[in-house]
């Protein structure tokens, strides 16, 4: 049985977790934010490797509990249905996701609060310090750090940046029941697109908040992909402060809600600026490119979007991390630390690449 860290409370770090604890290992989890992440996500699309990680952790009802929708279809900018494709596919709930995962864990092996500033390996131990100056140490350190992630920092021996693309995900999450009657009836148990000049908009509908499944008990999930080149004054909350990668709901300030809504009456379908109006507090996430170099150095090892963020166009990035922990938790199980670390960095970077790669591509239309 190892000792192990993961820095980051997150999905990644969530499967990391509970996949490594069925393996029989003692496993503490370290989250930054100080009240868990429960309500900051939206709808996902669930790919294989979600299905197999929660399949290998007994939890086949999570990835059940989904909304279906029976086509796909495409909007021209008066509302109007321009194509439909018979494409059948399945949302589910990030926050239902998410707090299936967290209850894997008791409260005392996941810490709220913890602000990771360093990491480093030395011999046969790791170690993460924190913002308030203590230290752990751990048979293993695993960052699942996110995007701005520290243990990277310790793993490729820079602070090495994400790229940032030109562009944001403006998002929002409200209950079906608060659509229009008019929107509805276009938007309602369909994934719907719309592709304008350098935007795109698209939505679809996930359970409720508790997994519901009932027509009314829904809530309906957006996304408009917008150009932001003043990427600072889009990330500035109602304080004035400057997020680095995105603003959660509830932070962004009226004036700048006012704008966005403005700018959807111009530039959106009617159905799409419906939901958009529907959403007290929309949250935005900026859209960024990042390709480690490597993911493993001595007792440090990278998973999720600490080593490799792709562009959220791939609806891949769950399974990245689910595919992430697969891996690291199987290597573990065959070989030494050492070893299994670069036999786990071997299969996942390679993979990684090729995610980032087509997200790429698939962001194409916003240049």
């Amino acid at each position: 049985m190892m000792r192990i860290v993961i820095v980051g409370g997150s999905l990644a770090g969530l499967f990391a977790a509970g996949l490594l604890r069925k393996a029989g290992h003692d496993v503490q989890v370290y989250e930054r934010s100080r009240a868990g992440l429960a309500g900051r996500g939206a709808g996902l699309v669930p790919q294989e490797e979600v299905f197999v990680a929660l399949r290998a952790l007994g939890l086949d009802d999570l990835a059940t509990i989904g909304v279906m929708a029976r086509e796909r279809i495409f909007l021209d900018l008066d509302g109007t249905i321009t194509g439909r494709v018979a494409a059948p596919q399945m949302q589910i709930s990030w926050d239902h996701l998410y707090t299936g995962l967290r209850d894997v864990l008791s409260t005392s092996d996941y810490h709220v609060g913890r602000d990771a500033v360093q990491a480093g390996t030395e011999d046969s131990t790791a170690w993460v310090q924190f913002e308030d100056g203590t230290r752990v140490t751990a048979d293993l350190v695993i960052g699942a750090d996110g995007i701005g992630s520290t243990v990277r920092a310790a793993v490729i021996g820079t602070a090495q940046q994400a790229t940032y693309t030109g562009y944001v995900a403006w998002r929002g999450l409200i209950p079906e029941s608060a659509l229009p009657d008019s929107a509805a009836q276009t938007l309602l148990d369909r994934f719907a697109f719309y592709t304008g000049n350098r935007s795109q908009a698209l939505g679809y509908v996930v359970p409720g908040p508790n997994g519901e499944l009932e027509p009314g008990m829904r809530r309906y999930n957006w996304v408009w992909y917008r150009r932001a080149d003043d990427l600072q004054r889009t990330l500035a909350d109602r304080t004035g402060q400057v997020h680095a990668f995105s603003l959660a709901p509830g932070q962004l300030s009226e004036p700048a809600k006012s704008d966005l809504r403005s700018a959807g009456s111009a530039q959106l379908p009617p159905q799409f600026h419906d939901a958009l109006l529907a959403e007290p507090n929309p949250f935005v996430q900026a859209i960024f490119d990042y390709e480690t170099p490597q993911m493993a150095r001595g007792r440090l090892v990278l998973i999720g979007d600490s080593a490799f963020v792709a562009r959220p166009h791939t609806a891949m990035g769950v399974a990245k991390a689910a595919g992430d922990a697969l891996a690291l938790t199987s290597a573990l199980d065959e070989a030494p630390i050492e070893a299994a670390l670069q036999r786990y960095q071997r299969a996942r970077l390679r993979i990684g690449h090729a995610i980032v790669d087509f997200g790429r591509r698939l962001g194409t239309f916003m240049e």
